[in-house]
């Protein structure tokens, strides 16, 4: 028996999730439907081992290649369920290569290629679930999924400039350890036999660079559970609702990276939005869309509530205007685009401004940084050098002295 999650609408138009066990995927199907459940997804569990260390993930890049090559087997008459095997036959990522052939299985079926989609909502996101909707129901599948490969596209080359930035600082950090490890456990230890023979007290950075060595030495098994622990806390902590509200304040008024926050976050929204929007989205759909595309809870929140107003015939410039902590262009650029009737068009054009602002925002944390790792380096070694050298100079001094 295999467990699948799902989720379903019921008879009264309430959406619900959870699990059932069945022997397969058709099985899990005939016992919601028998239930007069309408099913929104159903997937499989994966073993955590399966799952969660050997699972690729799919990347905004593999799903433009995807998104690119199938738009071009489309346009070029083939049909849908020999595009999907041909797709299968090629995609490189293995998670992405199976949900394809899970979508070509439930297209022969007869159904959508945008439900066939839904089957794996982890692997196929809302934004390109809905877009092939849209593209179906329209006859322009082929102009979506172009304009998905754009997106996506994008979207890759913004997330590879904030990890740019991210990459330097993290591989010194990384170094950084890796030395103080070495010297604690290779150094320190030589010295400790010549420090004990002076038989003078040793200073207060001495004695606590040798109490440092020892339990690295002796305990280091300890240390890997503090750091784990810590991990795991800060983790749990993170998920909770103080936690997450705590780090979304954080990730918005931290110098430098407040700064990248916000405006990736506003290339974001404004490239998703022109992108749903000029599909045939609804706008009241694409802000919910977007919201949820959001990692940082304050403004994931400001958007929903966004959506709340723009349902009551509000437009959506105003809402984006009281979000304080979103620049006053964003909201000025939609409401010139509402009142020229071109939001698209417009939400593009700023989605390519924010993009341009994110890589100068990357340059100059790039450029803050290394002085700062400089600095620290520099405190390290002085530490190190003072404990090591320090009663050294002290017993010449002594010696002079005599």
């Amino acid at each position: 028996m295999a467990t699948f999650n799902y989720k379903v609408v019921d008879r009264d138009g309430k959406n619900k999730k959870g699990t059932i066990e069945a022997s397969n995927r058709d099985g899990a199907e005939k016992k919601l439907k028998a239930d007069g459940y309408t099913i929104m997804s159903l997937t499989e569990q994966s073993s955590p081992l399966a799952g969660g260390f050997f699972k690729k993930k799919v990347k905004s890049k593999d799903l433009a290649v995807f998104c690119k090559q199938f738009s071009s087997v489309i346009r070029a008459g083939v049909t849908i369920i020999s595009a999907l095997e041909l797709m299968g036959d090629q995609i490189e990522n293995p998670t992405l290569r199976k949900a394809i052939m899970d979508a070509k299985t439930y297209v022969e079926k007869g159904g959508t290629l945008s439900d066939a989609m839904r089957i794996n909502p982890s692997i196929f996101p809302p934004i390109m679930i809905n877009m092939v909707a849209a593209g179906e129901m329209s006859g322009n599948l082929e102009v979506c999924l172009d304009r998905l490969t754009e997106h996506f596209e994008k979207d890759n080359a913004l997330a590879s400039k904030i990890k740019g930035a991210m990459t330097y600082p993290i591989v010194v950090f990384i170094v950084m350890i890796a030395v103080v490890i070495v010297v604690m456990v290779m150094v320190i230890p030589n010295f400790t036999s010549m420090f004990e023979e002076m038989g003078t007290d040793l200073p207060l950075a001495t004695r606590i660079m040798v109490a440092l060595s020892d339990f690295i030495i002796h305990k280091w098994w300890l240390l890997i559970i503090i750091v784990a622990a810590i991990v795991v806390g800060v983790k749990a902590f993170k998920r909770s609702p103080v936690g997450e509200q705590l780090f979304a304040n954080i990730g918005l008024k931290a110098p430098i990276f407040g700064n990248l926050n916000i405006k990736s976050a506003c290339s974001r929204f404004a490239r998703t939005m022109s992108t749903l929007m000029a599909s045939g989205i609804s706008m009241i759909d694409a802000v919910e869309q977007v919201a949820k595309m959001m990692d940082n809870k304050i403004i994931r929140d400001g958007l929903l509530d966004a959506k709340t107003q723009v349902a009551k015939g509000v437009p959506l410039s105003k809402p984006l205007k009281d979000m304080e902590m979103l620049p006053p262009m964003l909201s000025a650029m939609t409401k010139i685009g509402e009142e020229t009737g071109d939001i698209e068009e417009m939400l593009s054009k700023v989605a390519d401004y924010y993009d341009e602002e994110v890589e100068a925002a990357t340059n100059a944390l790039t450029a803050a940084m290394e002085p700062m790792i400089m600095v620290v380096l520099a405190l390290i070694v002085g530490m190190i050098v003072a404990a090591v050298y320090g009663p050294i100079m002290s017993m010449y001094n002594a010696l002079d002295g005599v």
